[in-house]
């Protein structure tokens, strides 16, 4: 009928006709074709345990976060591109020889980009921090930026997912090398290294740690100070503003951090790079972050004008800016404090200091805020996952005075659950799903009196889970015979990740704890309308095996409660095993005042010991775990 009235119709009207029906049939095909063939998009990379030439899967490149259980990601970090950034190599051809990796003129001017280069730098054991870093920036439209490989699996890794790389000669180890060890600040040298490499050919220089992720755009907040030889993070933790200007410099009491700044190529600066290269290169005991703190505040002061907020520091020339840690967030101002929540800013960055775990701590953390790039398999593991919702009483979180005992009373409740769920995914041999944690006071290096005076840390606050539990022994491989068999863990946030594959979604079963002997409440594997289990509280191992050996298939069982919820393994030795294993998954609390040693150890089984109080070591003798 359509076309009846267009063949009846005046040729002008014809024409309009004919542009519309092939406007949608050219768009229906672009629709399709994306969807047929997103490769060339950087989202679909892949993590994978396996060798990284053989391996094309597609990642989630979107991130959500929602509520004060996980901070916000603002909307531009989250944006999907429409076109490629990288330049993904032929598989037909063979990867060039290391010289052409050199960082040159002609390499960097290739991804330059209004005179500014982005640099992050690493080893193989850094790959998935460094794939997280590049794809947050093609996320956000950024591509002018080069990575440093510091070994050649690394280099030969990048190079065939299209990264540009550049070959820092270093021949550094693949294994993580530790906070602090010399490897560490060797690292350190070879950043002060690139900075004098790089300064002199003229280009502005934002250097960063692999260890932090870019949430927004910094190149137009940077280019606010075209007078500013550099900026720096630093480990400030008291706001000196409350919008998105610069430090008030005369209030930072804090270390400028050099996981995160930009240098311009001026004469002071380059000034600057050359005689902090010198040190380093003199004394190997000196940490770079300390010897740039001592150069920059060897003079500081006057203020430059009176509206930039920078400062003339080092030797009465070099103009310094300090980045606000509201928005160039630390571990402690972003998950701690989420202060940029509070002051309803929009956060460029993320560092992942401040946290108790290592590497495997800095992972979990950007994990808990859905900032990480995992592989798809880690989303659905094998097994399925074990989770359940915390049962806290009121009292417990808001009650009283916010107190050690306080705070203990609270994490000991939780450490009970998390313990009773552990043994259940071990038993099932699921992952376990560690909830959220709430905490009452902070932990820090030093004696405090349970939040920083003056920071913006609410009180109780979701902590994170390094702030209890050792996450690096958690995801520790434990010999077996020793310790039982291992238990997987992921965040609390991964069951809300935008990653999780539909087929996980879709797969779930309800599991609501009640008094056996109540109506409907016996140990059965029948369900009731809705998908929900009722299973009976104080269960042992049998009844667990019996019943749950008919949802093996189903990838996530969650429990209304893990009060009551299981009475232990029937066989002894996997009890003590389990028992050996566990204990070791909790840390300790920092710290008392006026009390040498100040720390206080968390204890997996507090409950059992009626006389436990949360008190430090009275003497050196007493000073180890409660293992």
């Amino acid at each position: 009928m359509a076309c009846e009235e267009v063949l009846h119709s005046r040729p002008l009207f014809l024409t309009i006709y004919t542009v519309v029906i092939i406007g949608i049939v050219f768009s229906s095909l672009y629709v399709f074709s994306a969807i047929r063939y997103p490769s060339t998009n950087p989202s679909s990379w892949s993590l994978s345990n396996e060798d990284v030439h053989l391996t094309e899967q597609t990642l989630n490149g979107s991130r959500l976060a929602t509520g004060h259980a996980v901070p916000s990601v603002p909307p531009e970090a989250r944006n999907v591109r429409t076109r490629p950034i990288l330049d993904v190599p032929p598989r037909n051809k063979a990867m060039p020889p290391f010289e052409a990796f050199r960082l040159t003129k002609e390499l960097i001017k290739k991804r330059v980009k209004d005179n500014i280069i982005i640099v992050t730098f690493g080893n193989y054991a850094f790959m998935d921090f460094i794939l997280t870093w590049v794809q947050q920036l093609n996320d956000l439209e950024v591509s002018n930026y080069l990575v440093g490989a510091m070994d050649t699996k690394l280099l030969e890794a990048l190079y065939w997912k299209g990264i540009p790389v550049f070959d820092m000669g270093s021949h550094m180890s693949i294994e993580d090398v530790g906070w602090g060890s010399p490897t560490f600040h060797k690292m350190g040298r070879e950043k002060v290294i690139l900075i004098n490499l790089i300064l002199p050919l003229g280009y502005e220089l934002l250097m960063c740690d692999t260890d932090m992720v870019w949430l927004k755009n910094p190149l137009p907040y940077l280019a606010r100070y075209p007078g500013a030889d550099v900026l720096t993070s630093s480990d400030q933790v008291v706001p000196t503003v409350v919008d998105d200007s610069l430090e008030i410099w005369q209030e930072v009491g804090a270390a400028y951090n050099i996981g995160i700044f930009h240098w311009r190529p001026t004469e002071s600066a380059k000034i600057l790079a050359k005689e902090w290269k010198e040190l380093l290169l003199a004394d190997d005991k000196i940490w770079d972050q300390n010897g740039f703190n001592d150069l920059v505040h060897r003079q500081l002061g006057p203020s430059v004008d009176e509206d930039s907020g920078l400062v003339y520091a080092y030797d009465g020339n070099l103009k310094l800016g300090i980045l606000p840690s509201s928005i160039f967030c630390s571990g402690h101002t972003y998950f701690v404090q989420a202060m940029y929540q509070q002051l309803r800013l929009e956060p460029y960055a993320v560092h992942t200091t401040f946290q108790y775990a290592g590497t495997e701590g800095k992972r979990h953390r950007l994990r808990e805020a859905m900032l990480f790039r995992d592989p798809p398999e880690y989303y659905n593991p094998s097994g399925g996952f074990l989770s359940f919702k915390p049962s806290i009483p009121k009292s417990l979180l808001l009650s009283g005075n916010h107190t050690i005992q306080s705070h203990f009373t609270l994490v000991n409740y939780q450490i009970k659950q998390i313990r009773t769920a552990l043994a259940i995914a071990s038993l099932l041999n699921r992952t376990l799903v560690v909830p959220p944690l709430w905490c009452r006071v902070d932990r820090l290096w030093f004696p405090h009196p349970g939040v920083l005076e003056g920071s913006m840390t609410r009180q109780p606050f979701l902590c994170p889970l390094d702030h209890v539990f050792e996450v690096n022994v958690m995801l520790k491989q434990l010999p077996e015979e020793e310790f039982g068999p291992g238990i997987d863990i992921r965040e609390y946030s991964l069951l809300d990740n935008p990653s999780l594959p539909s087929e996980v979604k879709n797969s779930w079963l309800d599991v609501q704890l009640c008094k056996e002997g109540a109506q409907d409440c016996f140990a059965s594997n029948n369900t009731t309308i809705g998908g929900v289990l009722k299973f009976p509280r104080h269960s042992n191992e049998e009844t667990y095996m019996k019943v749950f050996s008919s949802f093996k298939d189903v990838k996530v069982i969650q429990f209304s409660s893990m009060q009551d919820a299981f009475t232990g393994f029937s066989d002894k030795e996997r009890e003590d095993k389990f028992r050996n294993r566990v204990k070791r998954y909790v840390g300790i609390w920092c710290c008392v005042f006026d009390h040498t040693p100040g720390h206080i150890y968390y204890d997996m089984y507090w409950d059992e010991k009626p006389e436990w109080k949360p008190l430090p070591p009275q003497t050196s003798a007493d000073d180890h775990p409660p293992w």
